[in-house]
């Protein structure tokens, strides 16, 4: 199989670049876009000078104001982002056709068989970003690498506004140097459990074999397994429409009953505000689900029609999952299916919560 080469473009506190472009009184000072605090709204995204304060996507703009007593809050302007991120897109189309959009202001690109700089996906990734800077006056991060896991992280790898390359020869050890910190679906609970377990780069994660990893952690213990190598397969797909939203944490310690779910569960919404927040509306927000996955790896899931996606409707669901088990929790899950209006000018309410 050829060599694929592969780039993730990631915009730069996108929503908040869009609002300082659109108003240079607005550069420099904190900022952030998201809904209004007394409305219980949540942070989308912030500029530098935001983060700088310990603000950040997925919080609550209360705790946000807390942090940072002169951040300015704004409403977003959908339109005005959607817009944005089509101009680059356009840009995109111009390089490959194989691109698969995360949300608005990130995607994939295969370019393996681009002929633009005789097949080079570095000037390709390069040129993309003298383009977007050139025409929408924003910045974008990018990274290149044989795969989508390692472009992600290459693209994160001198943000904001840099290109960084993991070519062929240099995975392996690349990949050995990695905290395990910085693999796609290592949260703070999975990289302080392999911190105990005397796991903290990835050439530490390649001493355990397959199994043991499986007897760690699960299903992920085999994808563990291929990141920690460099490995991942995943095609660029094509405006790859997504089913759901979720969030998920697996907890150090087991939670001994549903008392003990029910308490994680504001905590997990306000994650799950944060990623419905990025989402663009050509999605509707439909029924609610939980999943649940039980100390004996035995797992439940359930999702109602017509339910609210407000505290209490992921309390009522929560609990009839954790009646099916009755055992102690090791993993809880909440999420929202989408529907998919593909073209329909219909706002979602994502800002704030029900």
């Amino acid at each position: 199989m050829s060599q694929r080469k592969i780039i993730h473009i990631d915009c730069d506190c996108f929503y908040a670049a869009i609002e300082m472009r659109d108003d240079p009184r607005l550069v420099g000072r904190p900022l952030a876009v998201g809904g209004a605090a007394e409305r219980r709204g949540v942070i989308a995204t912030c500029n530098y000078e935001a983060r700088a304060f310990g603000v950040r996507s997925a919080m609550s703009s209360r705790h946000a104001l807390k942090l940072c007593p002169d951040l300015l809050i704004v409403k977003p302007r959908m339109d005005a982002y959607k817009e944005a991120s089509r101009e680059i897109h356009s840009i995109f189309r111009e390089y490959t056709d194989l691109i698969e959009p995360l949300s608005l202001d990130e995607a994939y690109l295969d370019v393996s068989d681009s002929s633009w700089f005789a097949g080079s996906a570095t000037r390709i990734a390069g040129d993309i970003r003298r383009r977007v800077a050139q025409q929408l006056h924003i910045t974008v991060s990018a990274g290149v690498a044989p795969n989508k896991f390692l472009a992600k992280i290459a693209s994160d790898w001198r943000k904001p506004n840099g290109l960084f390359v993991v070519t062929p020869n240099e995975v392996e050890d690349f990949v050995a140097a990695l905290p395990v910190s910085k693999l796609h679906g290592v949260g703070k609970v999975t990289a302080d459990k392999m911190g105990r377990l005397g796991i903290s780069n990835c050439l530490e994660l390649r001493d355990w074999s397959r199994l043991a990893l499986a007897r760690e952690f699960g299903s992920f213990g085999e994808r563990l397994w291929g990141l920690a190598r460099g490995i991942d397969d995943r095609p660029v797909q094509n405006d790859s429409r997504r089913q759901s939203v979720s969030v998920e944490n697996t907890y150090d310690a087991d939670l001994p009953d549903l008392a003990s779910c029910l308490e994680k569960l504001p905590e997990l919404m306000e994650t799950l505000a944060g990623r419905m927040a990025r989402i663009d509306d050509s999605y509707r927000p439909g029924k609610p689900f939980v999943k649940v996955k039980f100390h004996d790896f035995s797992q439940t899931t359930l999702e109602q029609s017509g339910a609210g996606r407000d505290l209490g409707s992921y309390q009522q669901l929560l609990s009839q999952a954790f009646a099916r088990g009755g055992k102690p929790v090791r993993l809880l899950g909440i999420g929202v299916r989408l529907q998919d209006l593909r073209g329909a000018h219909e706002q979602l309410e994502l800002f704030t919560q029900d």
